[in-house]
């Protein structure tokens, strides 16, 4: 039995007809992880998910959850909790009847399952007694989050989580994932937005045409990137780009939204040159006021990592 990983999936393969939406897909998630799922749009994610919830089994590859190989039956392996495009949700019924109903379904006594505990925990206490019909997109996946805390999953699978949560709701989720994380608890978590997966993933893996692309720790995707473009704000822009114009390693990229006598210089550099700028800058007496990537590390390798897959088709 593998006691590392709560997945371990090698060469999974799965098509629709003549649609390849997994082509040799390798996946490890270790016990008491959060790990990121990414890619464009039909890039395999929500395919790779089901395969985890047991909505669908593979066509070919090896597939382990928790310890147990995955045979070929439709059943999400003991020990799984989570949701797919969205968590199904009673519409005429509260949520703490939602829950219940959930329950009981599962065999047990809707009086002890512990629902005020998790709506405590997602932030849904003040709600609880509203109909899911009248809930914000937002409200739906928290709810969906409480119901896949009622297993007290060990492994908690969830479909872009974040969708529709304001700042106060996301950190509330986030919270409650890093909480289960800490505890043991494995998370895979799909998302499109790479700030997300930054701020609560310490492993992503990124699909592209059904294929894995990168996978591994965000620091080395981030240190993987190509040349960045940073915006620079100075006190003294006509001087900050005339010494950005005679420096090796350094482009300008004109901005037709930017006059170049007073707006930010938008740069494109690797690292080290953009370091040296902002050393010979300061040495001239030119204050730098803001230095920031005009997109963010981690999504500007996402999107090389992802366009490169898309043009090579």
């Amino acid at each position: 039995m593998d006691t590392l990983h709560a997945v371990r999936a090698r060469g999974i393969t799965k098509c629709f007809g003549d649609v390849v939406a997994l082509d040799g897909v390798d996946l490890d998630v270790t016990r008491g992880q959060i790990h990121g799922l990414a890619g464009p749009n039909g890039a395999g994610k929500t395919t790779l998910l089901g395969l985890l919830l047991g909505l669908a089994v593979a066509d070919a590859g090896r597939l382990e959850i928790l310890g147990t190989q995955v045979g070929r039956a439709f059943a999400a392996p003991d020990g799984v909790a989570g949701f797919v495009d969205g968590p199904g949700l009673y519409p005429s019924l509260t949520a703490r009847q939602n829950l219940a109903a959930l329950a009981e379904l599962r065999g047990r006594d809707a009086r002890t399952a512990g629902i005020d505990d998790v709506l405590d925990q997602v932030g849904l206490t003040d709600v609880a007694d509203d109909k899911a019909r009248g809930f914000s997109l937002g409200m739906r996946q928290r709810l969906g989050l409480a119901a896949a805390l009622l297993t007290r999953p060990r492994l908690l699978v969830l479909d872009e989580p974040s969708n529709g949560l304001d700042p106060a709701g996301k950190r509330q989720v986030h919270g409650v994932l890093n909480r289960l994380a800490a505890d043991g608890t494995s998370v895979v978590v799909s998302s499109h937005r790479m700030d997300d997966l930054e701020a609560l993933c310490s492993e992503v893996t990124i699909l592209a045409t059904g294929r894995v692309v990168f996978s591994g720790p965000l620091g080395k995707l981030a240190a993987e990137s190509r040349e960045l473009d940073y915006r620079v704000r100075t006190s003294d822009p006509r001087a900050a780009r005339r010494l950005a114009e005679g420096m090796d390693g350094i482009r300008i990229v004109d901005d037709a939204g930017t006059r170049q006598d007073t707006g930010p210089l938008v740069v494109r550099a690797l690292v080290p040159a953009l370091d040296d700028l902002v050393a010979r800058l300061v040495t001239s007496g030119v204050a730098v006021r803001e230095l920031a990537p005009v997109v963010p590390p981690l999504e500007a390798a996402f999107l090389a990592l992802t366009e490169d897959r898309e043009e090579r088709r």
